[in-house]
């Protein structure tokens, strides 16, 4: 669960056609904390896997992966027209409506030290589950 989430951040910093320092340093502090190694991240960066199904995601999981590519898009302090898409994509596999991200990016901070009310959050990105 955690390398398909890495791999789903990864394609979603590298849909401007790179993969900003910034972006780098959130996805590398994601793996850290779910014990991926940077060698790892390395590897899914060379090799990206395709997306696979996400339907088997608990509502906690699916509420991660959106939050964590929110705020992926945001790392770098540039939101490209490509990043949005690609949020927005993955919000409707993952099981929600589109306007969730224009929802919820306006909430989430792109520094991971900075903490936005996650059950808040989560109880705004549930009206949007389908």
């Amino acid at each position: 669960m955690v390398k398909e989430q890495l791999n789903i951040l990864i394609q979603m910093a590298s849909s401007d056609g790179m993969i900003a320092e910034k972006e780098l340093r959130l996805i590398r502090t994601i793996a850290e904390a779910k014990g991926i190694s940077d060698r790892e991240v390395d590897e899914l960066i060379k090799n990206p896997k395709p997306i696979a199904n996400l339907d088997h995601l608990t509502t906690e999981q699916r509420f991660e992966f959106l939050y964590n590519i929110i705020q992926l898009m945001k790392a770098d302090g540039q939101v490209f027209k490509s990043e949005i898409v690609f949020c927005e994509d993955m919000a409707e596999r993952l099981g929600y409506n589109r306007r969730v991200v224009a929802e919820l990016s306006s909430k989430i901070y792109s520094d991971p030290s900075i903490t936005a009310d996650r059950d808040s959050l989560k109880e705004k990105a549930a009206k949007y589950l389908r």
